[in-house]
């Protein structure tokens, strides 16, 4: 039976990583995978995090089976991380959350409950989006529907085609935003933007899906969480699916959380029930590590302390390198308008080259980024900045 499979063509990230590694040029950039990088081009493990593993070290009395739920504790303090400490959908009993594996658990275990809800249920997802959000939900069988979004001749977000577009969705439909930090085009929705977005999926009877992956990364913490405490303050339901890997660094230890915003306290318990049994019959139960970490950081003030302030560390250097790969390119020869590099937030933005430029980044320069230009910022330093930024002159004044 074997014998009958094709392959299937690699990710083109992790093809694209196998490709840097095995590349001898000395200057050679990684700008493509979506991890964050110190000025020595390293994914450290945060202070806190190391602290907190000895912690752990010395008091863990277990390794027994944790509950499809996870760790309570984890759920409960990770949820006033995301809502705010006095939200109302907590104070009220209205949230159920699980820990999942990572935020790609998250994302399928929110469509397997979605699924589940009802056979019909449809999300709509902003083009362009995460990679991974098609396969994660449309492999749980919902139908996606696409919103314009982001507008790459003019580097911005087509506000009035993406409400044009969520006016014609049908009432129960899912509307799937990025909290903070869009991937892959950096571009965020200011508050008013989320307000009238609030205000038109009201009316049209939509429930709100929201990514979070990158809390803390874009402006801070409770700024990056505004239009996600937005909606879940004006609508009875609401879904959540946020990641630990990027604010704490936890990559490997896939550290996520699935919250779901229901109308009472008694229908989110209801809820949990089904989400819980679907939790069961995938994964049976959550890996316990890296949720630890986060609960013992959370709970303790002078590790909390120390994170954040590693985090806004993180977030000012990536701002930092916004503004100057912005101001070296328009120091260099290079014609065009970059600026629209330092006006966005996170990790990503779409450097506006094309395919074809890319490759030749890539071959001549040993500068790796993915076709559609998506290039991680984080990978750039004061070390390589200028080598970069006479590459990418190179390459565009040649064509």
């Amino acid at each position: 039976m074997f014998e009958l499979l094709n392959p299937v063509p690699q990710d083109p990230i992790l093809a694209m990583l196998a490709s840097y590694r095995e590349d001898t040029h000395p200057q050679k950039i990684d700008l493509g995978i979506g991890v964050y990088k110190n000025d020595q081009g390293d994914t450290p493990i945060m202070q806190a995090v190391q602290q907190a593993e000895a912690l752990l070290l010395e008091s863990e009395t277990t390794k027994s089976y944790t509950a499809p739920a996870g760790s309570p504790l984890y759920n409960q303090r990770v949820a006033k991380l995301v809502f705010g400490e006095n939200h109302p959908v907590l104070t009220e009993g209205r949230v159920v959350s699980a820990q999942t594996p990572g935020g790609c658990g998250a994302l399928r275990m929110a469509a397997e409950f979605l699924r589940g809800c009802s056979s019909e249920s449809k999300v709509w997802v902003s083009t362009p989006t995460w990679a991974n959000h098609m396969p994660l939900l449309g492999g749980a069988g919902l139908e996606i529907c696409m919103y314009p979004y982001y507008d790459h001749s003019n580097k911005n977000i087509q506000f009035d085609a993406m409400l044009d577009a969520l006016s014609q969705a049908d009432k129960g439909d899912f509307v799937l935003l990025h909290g903070c930090c869009h991937n892959p085009s950096g571009a965020d929705l200011t508050q008013d933007q989320w307000l009238a977005v609030a205000e038109l999926m009201a009316r049209k009877g939509l429930i709100p899906f929201v990514d979070m992956a990158y809390q803390g990364l874009g402006s801070g913490l409770d700024e990056d969480a505004y239009g996600l405490r937005l909606l879940a303050e004006r609508f009875p339901e609401m879904i959540a699916a946020t990641s630990c890997s990027k604010n704490f660094g936890l990559y490997r230890e896939r550290t996520g959380t699935l919250f779901i915003v229901a109308e009472s306290a008694a229908t989110a318990a209801n809820a949990g029930s089904q989400l819980f049994s679907k939790i069961r019959s995938h994964y049976s139960m959550p890996p316990a590590h890296g949720a630890a970490i986060v609960e013992t950081i959370l709970g303790d003030e002078a590790l909390n302390q120390s994170w954040q302030n590693e985090l806004a560390q993180m977030r000012q250097r990536i701002q930092g390198l916004r503004h100057s790969l912005v101001q070296k390119i328009e120091a260099s020869d290079i014609e065009g308008d970059f600026s629209f590099i330092q006006q966005q937030f996170g990790m990503f933005s779409f450097l506006g080259i094309s395919p074809e430029q890319v490759e030749q980044l890539r071959q001549a320069h040993s500068i790796y980024m993915i076709d559609s230009s998506r290039m991680n910022v984080a990978g750039l330093n004061d070390q390589c900045m200028d080598y970069f930024v006479a590459a990418l002159g190179e390459v565009l004044n040649r064509t």
